[in-house]
């Protein structure tokens, strides 16, 4: 083989990519800032993490679950809000504005510290939790269970409760008959003791009792149940994935759609178009709603298929749910209008665009949740369009939410198409600069 013409040819495509200093700096730029990013994210590197956001509502109104509700205000990575009722508590969560919610029983402080000795039922203590949130869940239910044992054992031994317990179970051992009597003196010997305990607690100067780390068992069932539409309703993790990639990919088709304007425009179409008795106003926008519906196009075929195949369902409103479909779509067609009206050349425009789609749609959550974002960035992302249709998709699909979880999200998508059109408008140049 001949390698000077060889040689020659590998040289012209090197010098071609090198011409292009955008598209070199992009493919550079691209991979270092994306894992950049992730690795920011997972590496636990960040100093203000988003804490757990968590509802309580306490209908026992002990003062266990007082204790309990303070030490868990006090944990930095909960965020401990009161709510008046279960009920009030499930619908938040629902709606996905916590992570979780703690129901206290009524009866909650007095059956706990008697099933601490084993005298009797354990209390049943609800973990509502939002189940695209597993991994908060459970490290929730770990948090719990620390400061439930610490103040159940307090309780239990240096309490008011913790005495009424024990002088049951000693009372319930001296009254067995089937009870072994080695076992019995045993038994009776540690209840005694544990009544000794409590009683020089309780007098003035005694010594204050901050209770074993564990305990005789563990004073409650935590029962977790996950929240979603309406109970029975298993969470779809795939309404979020192609609501994440239907917003993506839309955004994609956007780019080859305003890359093709400026196609045009070299060619020479758009000045003869100008020319023609149309006003410059109906071109832009004629371009602008063909791309909105080849993106409604885009959307309705993806979901289309999510529910076909995997089973994702519009749980909540479905007039919000088309809404939230259609605002993006005009969002869509602007955006890529304006990529024709600030682009200079269709090599460059497009892999600039590429990396800033990749940006907004990874930042607006369709590629991980955004809750997974540290707490500076999550509220930063509300100013990106994606991260309000991810959010609105999600709300009228898996959590079950009605129109007016989708309008102010489609709103705001609205808005971000009459600023994109504007741009448009301003900056559209009808010749190659």
């Amino acid at each position: 083989m001949n390698l000077r013409p060889f040689a020659a040819l590998v040289r012209k495509d090197l010098a071609l990519f090198f011409s292009d200093r955008r598209a070199v700096l992009l493919s550079l730029a691209a991979p270092i800032a994306i894992a950049a990013f992730f690795g920011f994210l997972f590496s636990g590197s960040s100093s203000e993490s988003a804490p757990i956001v968590v509802l309580v509502a306490d209908e026992d109104g002990s003062p266990l679950s007082r204790e309990i509700t303070a030490k868990m205000s006090q944990d930095p990575a909960l965020e401990v809000r009161r709510v008046p009722s279960a009920g009030e508590a499930r619908e938040v969560v629902r709606k996905g504005k916590a992570s979780a919610a703690l129901v206290f029983p009524a009866g909650f402080g007095e059956r706990s510290v008697g099933a601490f000795f084993g005298r009797a039922e354990k209390p049943d203590l609800l973990l509502l939790h939002d189940p695209s949130r597993v991994a908060e869940a459970s490290m929730l239910r770990g948090i719990l269970t620390q400061h439930a044992m610490e103040a159940v054992s307090r309780e239990a031994f240096s309490g008011p409760q913790g005495r009424i317990a024990a002088e049951d179970s000693l009372a319930q051992v001296q009254a067995n008959p089937d009870l072994p009597a080695r076992d019995k003196e045993v038994l009776q010997n540690l209840l005694q003791s544990v009544i000794s305990w409590q009683e020089r607690t309780s007098e003035p100067g005694g010594t204050a009792a901050g209770g074993p780390a564990g305990g005789l068992s563990i004073p409650f069932r935590a029962v977790a149940e996950p929240v979603t539409s309406k109970k029975g309703v298993v969470y779809n993790g795939y309404a979020h994935s192609f609501a994440g990639m239907a917003v993506q990919f839309i955004l994609m088709s956007a780019i080859e759609f305003g890359v093709g304007i400026l196609l045009e425009r070299r060619s020479g179409i758009w000045r003869r178009l100008r020319a023609a008795p149309v006003p410059p106003g109906t071109l832009l926008l004629s371009r602008g709603v063909s791309g909105a519906l080849l993106s409604l196009l885009i959307f309705l075929v993806c979901m289309g298929f999510g529910m076909a195949v995997f089973g994702v369902r519009i749980r909540g409103s479905a007039i919000g749910f088309f809404a939230l479909g259609a605002a993006y779509s005009l969002m869509a067609g602007a955006f890529g209008v304006m990529l024709a009206a600030l682009g200079r050349t269709p090599e460059a425009t497009r892999g600039l665009a590429i990396f800033a789609v990749l940006l907004m749609v990874m930042l607006g959550g369709g590629w991980v949740p955004a809750f997974l974002f540290p707490a500076w960035l999550n509220r930063a992302t509300l100013a990106l369009p994606t991260r309000w249709a991810v959010d609105g998709l999600d709300a009228v699909t898996w959590r079950g939410l009605g129109l007016e979880a989708a309008l102010p999200a489609a709103g705001i998508l609205i808005a971000f198409t009459l600023l994109f059109s504007l741009i448009a408008v301003w900056r559209f140049r009808w010749e190659e600069a």
